[in-house]
């Protein structure tokens, strides 16, 4: 059960703000009552009764199952002593209402209880997926974006994927990467690394410098987990850093931690940009210097699409890969104008792996999509002093919000 299933089944049970969750049990005593009192003694349904209560416990409230317990004794007794002596059903079958209607109503208080510690457990998985994709406007430091989180494991709100952006005085920088492997520790990783890009980011002028800030962080990470005896002491992600710079609007900066490439998607079709030259972060011990930066032309038109290994290797029944790049071409010739929106150009991807991996992901997925906003429009929607996003902070901030989608 998930939160938002939870919360549907509850307003289900609502009419005008008010819970119906009652009318079920009253509707199967008022029946069960009816049809004993008006069949043969052959057909002696009281004893029935006793559902009443359990059909409560599931929906109810501890004390109005109680109050149905109650109920369906006094009713029994009522209905059963309406017949002549030789037909009644007995004490055998009060012991046994009366027996069920308290096993109801402790079983509605455990129910009660399960919930509680379940919506508690969710709020904790939803704040912690918040502190790993923050809230950001669709349109905001000069950019449109639009993303997409799918988990693998479907009980799981929150995996090792992330993206974010992060505008500053040198211009608005984009990250996306994917911590190698699964559950907390790849969270954690995931946190640490954009609490270092949140600040980097905002802070340094050169992107490769922001860089190497990211791989110092890891490696810091990685340090630390193993001297707390974890089994993670090698984890390593792979990431894409993108520098929008403010004076050459034509123009991106990239570095390539062992990524997907991105996709440069406009109306007159879909090229890849610079692929994974360098190692991923937390293995740059590896390699002679750190991956290079790129820079690379970027019309107006055009929008940045970056995902995770989760899209490029989602298979179908035949095991083969999604081809990502020549089903994007495809809807870009389809709809020139439409599909290079980063919204769409997102829904159209994840629908795509969706539909090509029959709803069966064997990996945490991430569509990501970033275009520059038009000058005018970027203009009308500037905030003065708003580069810094409130709450930011240093190497360990978090902040919450709901993942963009």
């Amino acid at each position: 059960m998930t939160e938002t299933e939870y919360g549907r089944g509850r307003q289900l049970l609502r009419v005008r703000g008010r819970s119906v969750a009652w009318v079920p049990s009253l509707l199967l005593l008022v029946g069960i009552v009816l049809v004993d009192l008006n069949t043969t003694e052959r057909f002696r349904i009281i004893s029935w009764i006793v559902l009443v209560p359990g059909t409560a416990a599931a929906i109810c409230g501890v004390w109005t199952t109680g109050a149905f317990a109650v109920l369906a004794v006094v009713t029994y007794f009522a209905v059963d002593s309406a017949w002549p002596g030789e037909y009644r059903a007995g004490l055998g079958d009060f012991v046994l209402v009366g027996l069920g209607g308290i096993l109801a109503t402790l079983a509605a208080a455990v129910r009660e209880r399960k919930e509680r510690q379940t919506l508690h457990i969710l709020d904790i998985a939803e704040t912690t997926r918040r502190t790993v994709l923050r809230p950001l406007p669709a349109r905001w430091a000069g950019l449109e974006h639009a993303g997409v989180y799918l988990a693998a494991d479907v009980e799981a709100r929150v995996g090792g994927d992330f993206y974010d952006i992060q505008p500053g005085p040198h211009g608005t920088r984009v990250l996306v990467g994917d911590v190698q492997g699964k559950g907390l520790g790849a969270v954690e990783a995931a946190a640490a690394l954009l609490g270092t890009f949140r600040e980097a980011g905002y802070h340094e002028k050169d992107l490769a410098t922001v860089a190497e800030r990211l791989e110092v962080r890891m490696l810091r990470h990685r340090t630390l987990s193993t001297a707390l005896g974890r089994d993670d002491g090698d984890r390593f992600a792979t990431a894409v850093l993108i520098g929008f710079c403010d004076d050459c609007p034509d123009v991106v900066e990239t570095v390539n931690f062992g990524h997907e490439a991105p996709l440069a998607v406009g109306p007159h079709g879909v090229r890849e940009l610079p692929s994974g030259d360098g190692l991923p972060l937390g293995l740059g011990e590896l390699a002679a210097g750190p991956p290079p930066v790129h820079r690379v032309p970027l019309a107006a038109d055009e929008t940045l699409l970056l995902v995770t290994d989760g899209v490029t290797e989602a298979r179908d029944r035949g095991g083969v890969f999604y081809a990502l790049a020549p089903d994007v071409a495809r809807a870009v010739a389809a709809e020139p104008d439409l599909r290079a929106e980063p919204l769409s150009l997102v829904r159209r991807v994840r629908d795509g792996v969706l539909r090509h991996s029959g709803g069966r992901l064997g990996d945490d997925t991430t569509v990501f999509a970033v275009r520059r906003l038009a000058e005018a429009e970027a203009e009308a929607r500037a905030e003065p002093g708003a580069e810094e996003p409130a709450g930011a902070g240093g190497d360990e901030a978090t902040e919450r919000g709901c993942p963009r989608s």
